[in-house]
């Protein structure tokens, strides 16, 4: 795993995230409709262009986190996390009234999706299409094709680093898979699994349905105020609560933290300040790149900032921390 983590912060590292999930919204309501189920501002989309956002519940937590794609005023793509898809799916049904003019698809299955992540990834991939890969935005995508194979050819990914996600039908999984790894073969792509994946988002503090963020975490605490747009027009799904809360301020922060003794925090840990438990790490782990034992916790605001010492609480013993600021790596441009 550390071999394979390296490799995508210094060459190339090639992931199958097939389990994603794709949900298609379509017809002259998709624009309002997502929009009325997500933090974000689909409003502000360009077509070609995609953004992170998250679907809400109706008291400001999280469904899931997902990213939205505009392919036109009229058609968008969603893209949601695996375990959360079915969920996801039926959310987003409930929410479909008769008034609405859209068609919602589940095409879960009808997509393989292979991204290719790392310094040398545009490089590498570029071998294989004649899409300017270069004039690809960052969060902006086209449609064309890799290896002959027709494909949606996204700027994104879940590493911190540069890359591109490749969605494709899923019996050209397989080509796909080979074609780059032969055309990264010079360069040292290596082929990466979802542990080493876990920790390159870790590094760079992204945040991970089920530990970071879930039904009853706000975005505003996990620290996606930045996707989180109270002044849009749109009136979405327990924007009322979270308003509330920024108000009132926040009662916890999801903080980055360094272990300053020898130990792994690990997520379910307690977190003690002064002696008392103030919070839980929700991922921990080493960071192979940055050589340090890292983690993320949710802590009571007052504690959230860099330079608080806080201990963790590992099979028994209390290890010292303290907060840093996140994301603990960034890449650079």
């Amino acid at each position: 795993m550390i071999e394979e983590h390296m490799a995508t912060r210094t060459r190339a590292g090639l992931f199958d995230v097939s389990h994603m999930g794709e949900i298609w919204v379509e017809g002259p309501d998709a624009i309002a409709f997502v929009n009325r189920l997500t933090t974000n501002d689909v409003a502000k989309l360009a077509d070609g262009q995609a953004h992170y956002s998250c679907f809400t519940n109706h008291d400001g937590g999280v469904v899931d986190d997902l990213l939205v794609y505009r392919f036109g005023p009229e058609r968008l793509l969603l893209v949601v996390n695996a375990a959360t898809t079915e969920k996801d799916w039926a959310w987003i049904r409930s929410h479909h009234s008769e008034h609405d003019d859209l068609a919602l698809r589940n095409a879960s299955a009808d997509y393989c999706q292979i991204a290719i992540q790392g310094p040398k990834a545009l490089e590498i991939l570029k071998k294989l299409t004649e899409t300017d890969l270069a004039g690809i935005k960052y969060y902006w995508f086209t449609e064309g094709e890799v290896d002959g194979v027709p494909a949606i050819i996204s700027r994104t990914g879940y590493t911190g680093e540069d890359g591109f996600e490749v969605y494709a039908a899923p019996d050209k999984a397989v080509q796909l898979w080979n074609a780059m790894m032969h055309a990264g073969s010079d360069d040292g792509i290596l082929p990466c699994g979802l542990a080493a994946r876990n920790t390159l988002r870790l590094e760079a503090a992204m945040s991970l349905y089920g530990h970071e963020l879930g039904d009853d975490i706000a975005p505003l605490e996990a620290g996606l105020g930045w996707i989180t747009k109270l002044g849009k027009e749109a009136e979405f799904i327990g924007k009322d609560k979270l308003a509330a809360m920024k108000e009132a301020g926040l009662k916890r922060k999801l903080a980055g933290f360094e272990m300053t003794e020898p130990g792994i925090a690990r997520d379910g840990y307690d977190v003690y300040i002064n002696g008392e438990k103030a919070g839980t790490v929700t991922s921990g782990s080493p960071a192979p790149f940055l050589k340090k034992n890292i983690g993320l916790a949710f802590l009571p605001a007052e504690f959230a900032n860099p330079g608080q010492e806080i201990k963790i609480d590992i099979r028994g013993k209390q290890v010292a921390a303290v907060v840093v600021p996140t994301p603990f790596y960034k890449r650079e441009k």
